[in-house]
């Protein structure tokens, strides 16, 4: 589904992000990225979104050279991809409903499927409760839990991850990720960056671990601890 061949990514100030990075996601797959502040995770996030572009290399999703795209083309395919926050970017004057329903507007569906679809999503995540609750009047979690189903609302294949947990203590951390394997359990591909040892030793998927632009570890099952 997703396909790194060869990638390296250097910024003016010559430092580099990736270093002939290649590597393969398969639809289904729940990929943890691994690594230190600056490894390079945000960038090879970026990467997928067409966000940032390769210095050298090419990144795929399916058989579409993202980064070949054309400007009014990459909307489209954005919505086939989801994103979830450290941060949450929830929009402060919307209540969870509308934080929601925001991104079906954007989309230009039709109120019916609005109303339909918006309740499902919260329910999703365990928020049918706290629908028409404002981003002030919820929990760290509660607004993590709202930025997911405001993420998978478009049904998107892929859902991608950036230290979703990074504001969150233990006990929300803990809801986030079963949430998270929840979706990938029901068929959506999930890449989660994540500096958080504990959650990658215990979810025993695979980690690939970058270290200062490369890969230095691909791990289909098991432990792996951030030294």
């Amino acid at each position: 589904m997703i396909y790194f061949d060869k990638v390296s990514k250097i910024y003016r100030d010559n430092c580099v992000a990736l270093d002939n990075v290649s590597f393969a996601v398969e639809p289904g797959q729940f990929v943890s990225i691994v690594g230190h502040s600056g490894a390079g995770k945000s960038t090879l996030l970026k990467m997928i979104l067409a966000e940032e572009y390769p210095t050298s290399g090419q990144v795929f999703f399916e058989s579409t050279d993202i980064h070949s795209l054309k400007p009014n083309q990459v909307p489209k395919f954005r919505r086939r991809i989801g994103n979830v926050f450290q941060d949450f970017r929830l929009l402060p004057n919307k209540t969870a409903f509308e934080n929601v329903a925001f991104t079906l507007e954007v989309a230009g569906r039709p109120q019916a499927e609005i109303k339909e679809f918006v309740p499902q999503a919260l329910e999703m995540v365990g928020l049918s409760n706290k629908m028409y609750n404002f981003p002030r009047e919820l929990s760290g979690g509660e607004k993590q839990r709202v930025a997911i189903a405001r993420a998978m609302i478009n049904h998107p294949d892929v859902l991608i991850a950036d230290e979703p947990t990074g504001n969150l203590d233990p006990v929300n951390t803990a809801e986030i990720i079963k949430i998270l394997l929840k979706i990938n359990e029901l068929g959506t591909t999930i890449i989660l960056a994540t500096h958080n040892k504990d959650i990658v030793n215990e979810l025993k998927k695979r980690v690939i671990i970058l270290e200062d632009g490369k890969i230095i570890g691909d791990e289909e099952r098991g432990k792996y601890s951030l030294t």
